[in-house]
């Protein structure tokens, strides 16, 4: 059991500054099980604990895990360049929680994005050593060829590599689309793997982490979801 001040509560869920959670603690706008709370001092058990902020429910997470399905032309980065960044598409609170993206989508790559506040499983979901898969689908400029699949499957060198990388699995699964599962997490991997054996990719779709489908959690695009325990467990190799 852990208990916290109210106001650390709700200044570690995101709701904004210390100053700032104790004025909404002070004004009524926070209640727990129905009752209005009106000290920021309160001493409340943060187990199961369900808080109603201007009357909308927010469970207590020491940890933010979620699946967002991206959309095309938004940047993975805080601080974006050239179009909108993936935190617009959440609730305020989780930019005050400092949620990241574990790894990065191309702004024009649709998909499967994981994001957290919780820094060792960002560390260790975007390491290399892990060989997490990766499903994509990848829209080829050209048509897809057996021979295009041999190349992929036997590994294509990139000019900065010590070595061929080689997809896991290959599968052609249109005229111009190919599916194709990595676990390496290099830089632009797909797109620099189809033009090194001689094709270019046109669009890029990640539909899968390790276990873990866009499919099984049933996100429009656009749309994120928390991920809880079983479905986190889905991500290990």
């Amino acid at each position: 059991m852990s208990k916290l001040s109210l106001d650390r509560i709700l200044q570690s869920q995101g709701f904004g500054t210390r100053k700032y959670c104790r004025a909404l603690i002070e004004d009524g706008d926070v209640a727990i099980n129905g009752e209005i709370q009106d000290s920021y001092k309160s001493t409340v058990d943060t187990d199961n604990l369900v808080l109603e902020v201007f009357g909308d429910e927010w469970k207590y997470r020491q940890h933010v895990y979620i699946a967002l399905n991206k959309p095309g032309n938004f940047e993975c980065s805080r601080k974006p360049s050239h179009h909108p960044g993936v935190l617009t598409l959440l609730p305020e609170q989780f930019t005050w929680r400092d949620v990241q993206p574990v790894g990065r989508l191309d702004h024009d790559t649709t998909g499967m994005l994981l994001m957290s506040d919780d820094g060792p499983f960002i560390h260790a979901q975007s390491s290399p050593k892990r060989h997490v898969p990766k499903i994509y689908q990848a829209a080829t400029a050209e048509p897809v060829t057996p021979e295009l699949i041999e190349q992929l499957l036997a590994g294509v060198q990139l000019h900065d590599e010590p070595a061929p990388l080689a997809a896991l699995s290959c599968v052609q699964r249109g005229d111009k689309l190919l599916e194709i599962v990595l676990e390496q997490g290099k830089y632009h991997q797909v797109k620099r793997m189809l033009a090194a054996a001689g094709n270019h990719c046109s669009a890029l779709h990640r539909s899968a982490i390790g276990g873990l489908t866009l499919e099984s959690l049933g996100l429009a695009e656009g749309e994120w979801c928390f991920l809880e325990q079983a479905q986190l467990d889905l991500l290990v190799p």
